[in-house]
């Protein structure tokens, strides 16, 4: 058995430098192209909330003074 293909965005192009996602067993897998061995899993719903917050801006604060 085959496992899933890791798929990043459009926006990425050829870089290396950004975050991979798939889904195994109804979970949602991403990972740091980079760093392939470390994986974070959580459930579609808690993925979906986060994409939410980072919509609306919830994280912005984390970036500001980068």
């Amino acid at each position: 058995m085959s496992s899933p293909t890791w798929q990043k965005s459009s926006y990425s192009g050829s870089s290396n430098a950004c975050v991979e996602v798939r889904t195994v067993d109804g979970l949602i897998e991403l990972r740091e192209s980079d760093e392939g061995d470390v994986i974070v899993r959580t459930t579609p719903l808690k993925f979906a909330r986060f994409l939410q917050g980072v919509r609306a801006g919830e994280f912005d604060h984390f970036t500001a003074d980068a």
